[in-house]
């Protein structure tokens, strides 16, 4: 449900910015020390974390049912997700070096 409702709002930032005609310079100015965007996308970082690991284990498991490689892949994904996303909230709300 969470991520559902983050992807609709994600959709509607990228048509608003598409339709508004915003440059990368201007978007990355209108994201760069707003708390608010860096919460809900630091949400919706959590909620794909949770979500698509588990949809990749189902997966591996169904097509590799004796393996323990379902569960390693999962955690992978799942780091790789939280780490990745987080940094990519903090790039864009704090600012990178210029």
């Amino acid at each position: 449900m969470v991520l559902g409702i983050c992807v609709a709002i994600h959709l509607g930032i990228i048509f608003y910015a598409i339709r508004g005609g915003l440059t990368a310079g201007e978007i990355l100015g209108r994201t760069q020390g707003n708390w608010l965007f860096a919460i809900f996308y630091e949400i919706f970082v959590l909620a794909c974390f949770i979500h698509a690991p588990i949809g990749l284990a189902n997966i591996l498991q169904e097509h590799f049912p004796q393996s323990k490689l379902s569960i390693f892949c999962a955690w992978l994904l799942a780091g790789l997700i939280l780490i990745l996303g987080s940094a990519a909230v903090w790039g864009l709300v704090v600012g990178g070096p210029q």
